[in-house]
């Protein structure tokens, strides 16, 4: 990861080096974080960030559900990300606003540790730089829903990611896939997932996933675009004979998915639907679609 100047630590910029938190502090031992993955773009008016009020107001929900009350308000939350920004002097990139308990009174309970706020910036290209992934559904189940508030951004939410992502260290996947504990489809480790079938999009329903404002941004477009969509469980059997396959994140963008569980969809190229998606979304996010400008925050501008 290419480190960035200075890192936003509770109201100042200290240099990326700098920024530490205490080895007793509380998210650390618990994983009771809150964080946010935001993109940046560079548009015609300079560095812009897509979605970002709807971001943070995410990162709020989260902390809330971890019985965090943030010290900024969510309009001064967007600032500093545009200061991080500015003050990185980073055009294009990824953002990573963080809500911790640091170092208080140990034990499980976070009382009497503070909050603190983190906003890192850095250089990012592909997350999943593969034309279409080749995945696996993994031995895992997404975290039930009844056992957490599954549409928070929690950190410790991430270990079951991380679970099955390393089920696939010296394989040839490229990512791992959720079934929920109705076995169902859920979503990726970082991603949610899409299907195509005869040109409609269908997409597991809210629920058991992250509601990720990509997938929002994802049902806006192709909606717009004439494209039946649909959100229903999807079982694995109608998922293998899909003919094309898509994630969605802020991290992945628009993935074309080509294997699944070593059956192929169509030819394991990418389809002209998820194409389609993923050529809309970019224009999006880049500013070159008039109707998505609204979602645009302009750094320079933002003071």
């Amino acid at each position: 990861m290419q480190e960035t100047e200075s890192i936003w630590m509770d109201g100042k910029l200290v240099p990326w080096a700098d920024a530490k938190v205490h080895v007793l502090a509380h998210s650390l031992h618990y994983g009771d974080g809150a964080f946010e993955g935001i993109r940046a773009y560079k548009t015609d008016q300079g560095p812009a960030v897509f979605r970002l009020t709807e971001h943070v107001d995410r990162l709020f929900y989260s902390a809330q559900a971890l019985g965090m009350e943030l010290p900024y308000a969510p309009a001064q939350v967007c600032t500093a990300i545009c200061d991080t920004l500015r003050a990185n002097k980073l055009e294009e990139g990824y953002v990573r606003p963080l809500a911790i308990h640091g170092y208080g009174v140990m034990g499980v309970n976070p009382r009497n540790s503070p909050v603190q706020l983190i906003i890192a910036c850095w250089p990012w290209g592909a997350y999943l730089p593969v034309e279409a992934a080749n995945i696996k559904v993994s031995r895992f189940i997404r975290i039930h829903p009844d056992s957490t508030v599954a549409d928070a951004k929690i950190c410790g939410h991430y270990v079951n990611s991380i679970m099955a992502i390393l089920e696939l260290r010296g394989t040839k996947y490229d990512e791992a896939l959720f079934l929920d504990s109705n076995g169902n489809i859920a979503e990726g480790p970082g991603e949610n997932f899409f299907m195509v079938k005869n040109r409609e999009i269908l997409t597991p329903p809210l629920g058991a996933i992250l509601a990720g404002i990509t997938r929002a941004t994802v049902l806006e477009i192709a909606s717009e675009r004439g494209f039946a969509v649909t959100e229903r469980p999807l079982s694995l059997a109608e998922a293998v004979t899909a003919d094309e396959a898509f994630f969605s994140g802020t991290a992945c963008e628009i993935t074309p998915i080509g294997i699944i569980n070593d059956q192929m969809l169509g030819n394991g190229k990418p389809g002209p639907v998820s194409l389609e998606i993923k050529s809309a979304y970019l224009d999006a996010v880049r500013g070159r679609t008039a109707a998505y400008r609204r979602f645009l925050t302009f750094v320079e501008n933002r003071q």
